[in-house]
């Protein structure tokens, strides 16, 4: 598939090599936990866990974590991390753009997977997103914000790949999501990028 291969991203993970990472959960987490969006108990997958903290963060606020990557150093990564805070979620190494859940989940948390993906695959991976969710299951999407002057150009540069709302919405089009009235909650990363804090339910 276009964008960086699964040698790339293993080199990364083995390296350390992850300016992405903040060292700590995605801090909208504990926004969702606060006012009930995320709660104990929630069946929730984590495509693209890299380091692990959001999902420890997740296991740790009591909901039961499918945390998927596609490389093994990022699934180890996880792994150590859960392992050293006593907490536990099913580790599953595997292609987002062909994984399914035995059933449907509750909640897709979606920060860094999205934007990691060439966007030749967006159509693909928003398919996959409604597929694994219930109906009435949220997507708690973090939308990249990291438009490059070259996109005046043509060119397509990452990852990460600029998250352009317009382009989202045409992919999880109202039909089938209900999206939230905007403006949407802007949280900055360390690196001096936004995401924007999006809570979408699946119809």
């Amino acid at each position: 598939m276009p964008g960086p291969d699964r040698d790339f991203w293993q080199r990364r993970f083995e390296q350390r090599q992850t300016p992405w990472d903040r060292a700590a959960p995605g801090p909208h987490i504990a926004a969702w936990f606060a006012e009930g969006t995320l709660r104990a108990g929630l069946r929730i997958a984590v495509p693209g866990c890299g380091s692990g903290h959001d999902a420890l963060a997740l296991a740790q606020g009591g909901c039961d974590v499918t945390a998927i990557d596609y490389v093994s150093a990022a699934i180890e990564l996880t792994r150590q991390r859960l392992v050293a805070h006593g907490a536990s979620a099913q580790l599953v190494e595997a292609d987002v753009l062909a994984w399914q859940p035995t059933s449907p989940l509750d909640v897709v948390y979606e920060q860094t997977c999205w934007c990691a993906l060439h966007p030749d695959n967006w159509p693909a991976y928003a398919a996959q997103l409604h597929a694994w969710l219930r109906p009435g299951g949220a997507l708690l999407l973090m939308a990249m914000q990291c438009r490059r002057d070259s996109a005046s150009e043509g060119r397509i540069d990452g990852p990460p790949y600029h998250m352009d709302i317009n382009a989202v919405r045409a992919l999880l089009p109202d039909p089938q999501w209900a999206w939230p009235a905007p403006p949407h909650a802007a949280v900055p990363h360390p690196v001096g990028w936004t995401e924007l804090a999006i809570v979408l339910k699946r119809r």
